[in-house]
């Protein structure tokens, strides 16, 4: 049993402690992106564009099956402060369960990722491309989705170095895997897309038998693999009943931002190569933000199975507030210096470089007000989870983003004429909207710790 944190200061030490694994980690899974981008870039145009709508695509399907694999980490969180090594055991098997039914499910639609991407007005040699690629990355959703479940299952369990090292040492493998696949070095072939795909893939099956090996020797008494071939209707249920509002959440959240994308499309070309330039900015700094909120989930589950109110409200204040300074620290940045920072991704010799930085620019200061809105909505959805409350955050959520944000977006950037700026600033409003209808979520809910009752959906 975890020692109890009982001050802001042992909450600020456990959280940061827990924490800091994770952020890791989610940085250097942000990094395996950026090398993939940056590697097939250097190889060919079209092999990028084809892997850009591919991994779209891909990752559309993932994150809403992550769902499942996410919301083990609340209900293992709550068990192990029960000291309830069958439940444990029982919620990971069917959160794995649930990764597997949902993975072979979704496999299907990308044996004919061709036709769809030439109906949705992809160019032809980019769908021929981008269907090469699927036919080998659509093996990896299964071993993706797992990954997610034992990092959640570990997570919750505050066994995190290993999550980031695994994160790591995946990351140093991509580069190694695309360097000798897709240049065709070290006297091996040279495939190109196929050589990145089939990177991608042999990183992750790696990734999946060191977690799982590791989880069996060093966690014996879990017994993850016993009986695992044996059904548990109940525990399924509820890991499904907690996780498709995860899941969906985020592909509302993921849906946002590419719908922006394609909206500032609309604006021109140096609109949306500022924007990309600003999401990757906006992208890294969040990493810390969702690191504190996977941290955050895991205290609060804990706190839940205590039924330990104060030890929840002061995690959750310590939490966002640590989440809070983070975002301060960086708009600070991102107002002092815009251009600086929008350089480091335009080439000198770029003729639009000017434009580029003066709208680039534009947009990362936009950014400042945008990370302290989006920090305190990931938080409170962390929060949320870890108190098993994720039905009710999902339409709060959902409603922000597509009812207020991107209206809002649209009506800024294209009738009232502000451009990439406006539409930018609307999905401030939405995210705004989001974060204080989930920070009021969470504050209200009558958590069951002691005698109260708990409103979770």
């Amino acid at each position: 049993m975890q020692k109890i944190a009982r001050t802001y200061m042992d909450h600020t030490k456990a959280i940061w402690v827990l924490g800091m694994p994770l952020i890791l980690s989610n940085v250097a899974q942000f990094a395996i992106h950026m090398t993939d981008t940056i590697m097939l870039g250097w190889y060919d145009v079209t092999a990028l564009a084809a892997s850009t709508i591919a991994n779209t695509m891909f990752f559309v399907f993932f994150i809403v099956g992550a769902g499942f694999g996410q919301a083990v980490t609340p209900l293992v969180a709550a068990a192990v402060e029960k000291d309830d090594e069958v439940q444990v055991r029982r919620v990971t098997r069917m959160g794995l369960w649930l990764s597997i039914i949902y993975g072979l499910f979704v496999t299907i639609p990308f044996f004919w990722a061709e036709d769809i991407l030439l109906a949705m007005g992809q160019e032809p040699d980019v769908a021929a491309l981008a269907h090469v690629y699927l036919q080998i990355v659509i093996w990896q959703m299964i071993p993706a989705l797992i990954v997610m479940t034992m990092k959640s299952f570990l997570a919750a369990l505050e066994y995190t170095a290993i999550i980031l090292w695994s994160t790591i040492g995946m990351a140093v493998m991509n580069v190694f895997f695309n360097y000798v696949l897709i240049f065709g070095n070290w006297g091996a072939p040279e495939l190109g897309i196929r050589g990145a795909a089939i990177a991608s893939l042999s990183v992750t099956i790696t990734t999946v038998l060191i977690l799982m090996i590791y989880a069996v020797r060093k966690l014996p008494q879990f017994e993850l693999l016993r009986n695992f071939w044996r059904s548990d209707t109940e525990i399924m249920r509820h890991v499904f009943r907690l996780g498709w509002p995860i899941g969906l959440t985020s592909f509302a959240e993921v849906g946002l931002f590419s719908a922006s994308a394609v909206m500032m499309g609309w604006i021109g070309e140096v609109s949306l190569a500022a924007h990309g330039i600003a999401i990757q900015l906006a992208s890294i700094t969040f990493m810390v933000h969702i690191g504190l909120s996977q941290a955050a989930t895991v205290r609060a589950g804990r706190a839940l199975g205590r039924q330990d109110e104060p030890s929840l409200r002061r995690g959750g204040i310590t939490a966002i507030g640590l989440s809070a300074v983070f975002a301060v620290l960086t708009s600070a940045v991102f107002l002092s210096i815009p251009e600086t920072l929008v350089s480091l991704f335009v080439d000198p010799d770029e003729p639009q470089r000017e434009a580029l930085l003066i709208a680039g620019g534009g947009l990362v200061m936009v950014a400042a007000l945008f990370q302290v809105v989006d920090s305190a909505q990931v938080m409170a959805l962390g929060l949320l989870r870890g108190v098993q409350d994720t039905t009710v955050p999902m339409y709060m959520a959902t409603i922000s983003y597509w009812v207020i944000g991107l209206p809002a977006s649209y009506v800024l950037a294209f009738p009232l004429g502000y451009g990439g700026l406006g539409l930018w600033l609307g999905l401030v409003v939405g995210l705004a909207v989001a974060a204080v209808l989930l920070m009021w979520r969470f504050w209200g809910l009558s958590v069951k710790i002691g005698g109260a009752a708990v409103a979770v959906s």
